[in-house]
C-alpha cells in the first residue's frame, strides 16, 4: 500500500477518469435520434453505436489488462486519456455512420484499458485500511456520470449538436490528463510474469464466480434501469414529466451507495458488504414487484424505492472489486478488467430479457423478473463467499483461493 493520501490528488485524477469514460458509454444513449437523423440512418441502427461499444468493451478488457499489465500504471493511464481525448474530437467530426461505428468501437477499446487501471490504481496508491473507499470513489466517477454527465451531454446535444457532446467530453478528458500529470505519481506495472500464468489467476474459481457474480447482479440491477420508462409509467401512469427526477434520485442514491458502500468495505470487509448489497438490490426489486399491485402508486412512494434499489445495485462495485483484488494478489488488474467486462455482459442481458419481458408482461414485469435474477445471484454469491471468502481488512496478506 502507499503513504499516498486523497488530498494529494491522485484520486480526484481516477475519479474523473471514471466519470469521463462513464459519460462517453452512456450520453450516446440520449443522442440516437439527431444522430440518426444527422447521418441518414435508423434510429435502430443508431442504436448499434450503444451495442457494439458494450460488446467491445466486455470481449477487449480482460486480453488489454493482460497485454499491459507490465506497463508503468502512470504512463498508461496518461497515454489511455490522450488517445481518448483525440478519439472523441474525431467523433465530434465524424461524417459518416462507418466512421463513427469505427471511432466507438476505438473508444471502447481505450475505455477497456483505463477503467480497469484507475481501479487497480485506487486501490495500489490508498492508504492502509482505505482501499474501500479509495475503489469506491472511483466507482462513484462512473455513477456520478449517470445523473450528471449524461444529462449535461443530452443538454448540449440538443442545443448545439450531437457532436458538442462529443466535443465537451474530449474537452473534460484532455482537463484529466492535465491533472493526472500533475497529481499521479509514478507506479510499476505487475511484476514479470508469462502469458499462461496471467490467464491461469484469471481462471481460478474464486474470481469467475465472482465475475459470474457482477453478471447476474448486474443484469437484476440494470434491467430496471433500461426498462425505467415503461415501469414507471405502468405503475404510476404519470407521464415523461416523472421520469427525469426518478432517474435523478437513482442516480443521486447510486453516488451515495458507492461512496458508503467504500468506507463500509474498509471497516466490515469486502464479502459482508457485498451480501448485504446483494440483498438489497433483491429486496428492492421485490418491493418494486409488490408495487404492482394497487392499481396506481404515487410518485414519491416510486422514488423511495428506486433510493433503495440505486443505493443497493451501484454499491455492490465498491465491495465486488476490493473483493476481487484481495482474491487476485499481482493480477489485480486483470481480473478488475475480467469483472468490468461481465458488467457489461450483464448489461447486455438485462437488456435482452428486459425487453422480452416488457413485450410479453408489460413494465411491471420487469422487477419480478428483475428479483429472479437476483436472487440466483445473492445465492451464487453466498456460495462464493462461502467456499472462497476474501480476505479481511486488518489481514496483510493476499488470498490464494
Amino acid at each position: 500500500m502507499s503513504t499516498h493520501t486523497p488530498r494529494s490528488g491522485w484520486l480526484a485524477c481516477l475519479a474523473l477518469t471514471a466519470f469521463a469514460v462513464g459519460t462517453d458509454d452512456l450520453v450516446i444513449a440520449g443522442l440516437l435520434p439527431v444522430i440518426a437523423e444527422d447521418l441518414d440512418v435508423s434510429v435502430a441502427a443508431a442504436g448499434q453505436l450503444v451495442t457494439v461499444f458494450s460488446l467491445t468493451y466486455a470481449v477487449a478488457a480482460p486480453p488489454l489488462a493482460v497485454a499491459t499489465a507490465r506497463l508503468p500504471r502512470r504512463t498508461l493511464l496518461v497515454a489511455g486519456l490522450a488517445l481518448f481525448a483525440l478519439v472523441n474530437l474525431a467523433t465530434a467530426l465524424a461524417s459518416a455512420y462507418a466512421v463513427l461505428m469505427g471511432l466507438r468501437v476505438l473508444a471502447a477499446l481505450i475505455a477497456a484499458a483505463l477503467t480497469p487501471a484507475a481501479f487497480s490504481m485506487a486501490a495500489r496508491l490508498a492508504p492502509a485500511g482505505h482501499t474501500g473507499r479509495a475503489v469506491g470513489a472511483v466507482a462513484a466517477g462512473l455513477t456520478v456520470a449517470l445523473f450528471l454527465g449524461v444529462p449535461i451531454g443530452a443538454l448540449l446535444g440538443s442545443a448545439f449538436g450531437w457532436r458538442s457532446a462529443f466535443a465537451a467530453v474530449a474537452l473534460l478528458t484532455g482537463a484529466v490528463l492535465l491533472a493526472s500529470l500533475r497529481f499521479l505519481p509514478p507506479l510499476p506495472g505487475a511484476p514479470e510474469a508469462g502469458l499462461r500464468e496471467q490467464l491461469s489467476h484469471l481462471g481460478r474459481p474464486a474470481l469467475l464466480t465472482s465475475v459470474a457474480g457482477t453478471v447476474a447482479g448486474a443484469s437484476c440491477g440494470f434491467m430496471t434501469y433500461t426498462y425505467v420508462a415503461p415501469l414507471t409509467r405502468d405503475l404510476t401512469g404519470a407521464g415523461p414529466v416523472a421520469l427525469a427526477p426518478l432517474i435523478a434520485v437513482v442516480g443521486a442514491a447510486g453516488a451515495v451507495g458507492t461512496f458508503l458502500c467504500g468506507r463500509a468495505t474498509d471497516l466490515w470487509g469486502a464479502d459482508r458488504v457485498l451480501l448485504t448489497t446483494f440483498a438489497g438490490m433483491v429486496g428492492a426489486s421485490a418491493l418494486l414487484a409488490a408495487l404492482a399491485l394497487p392499481d396506481t402508486v404515487p410518485v414519491w412512494l416510486l422514488g423511495c424505492v428506486f433510493a433503495l434499489w440505486g443505493f443497493a445495485a451501484w454499491g455492490f462495485a465498491a465491495p465486488m472489486s476490493a473483493r476481487l483484488l484481495h482474491l487476485a494478489g499481482d493480477a489485480g488488474t486483470e481480473a478488475l478488467a475480467l469483472n468490468t467486462g461481465g458488467l457489461y455482459v450483464g448489461t447486455a442481458v438485462a437488456g435482452a430479457l428486459g425487453g422480452a419481458v416488457v413485450a410479453g408482461y408489460g413494465g411491471t414485469g420487469v422487477p419480478v423478473a428483475a428479483t429472479a435474477v437476483g436472487l440466483a445471484a445473492l445465492a451464487l454469491m453466498a456460495w462464493s463467499v462461502r467456499r472462497f471468502p476474501a480476505r479481511s481488512p486488518s489481514e496483510s496478506a493476499p488470498a490464494t483461493a
